[in-house]
């Protein structure tokens, strides 16, 4: 497993688009992602369930994947951080 935390950089948090881009980005690949913010962790190939988290902006979250192609999805994830959601 590899695991990341990441602070959430977008003006609205992860909420709407930038959840719907980290959804897009995820589900690309075969490993499982678990995203954690405190003590609640969602499953981060869904939607609604990484919403749940309401994380706004500042806030720090953690990403977890677990697979054959972990550390590659990790990295296109935090890229997604990096460049504030821009596509």
């Amino acid at each position: 497993m590899t695991t990341i935390k990441v602070i959430v950089t977008a003006e609205s948090g992860l909420h709407a688009r930038p959840a719907n881009l980290f959804v897009k980005t995820a589900t690309k690949f075969a490993s499982s992602i678990r995203v954690s913010k405190g003590d609640k962790e969602v499953d981060g190939k869904r939607l609604l369930a990484l919403m749940t988290l309401g994380a706004k902006k500042g806030d720090s979250i953690c990403i977890h994947a677990d697979g054959i192609d972990e550390k590659e999805a990790i990295k296109k994830l935090k890229a997604l951080f990096d460049t504030n959601f821009k596509e």
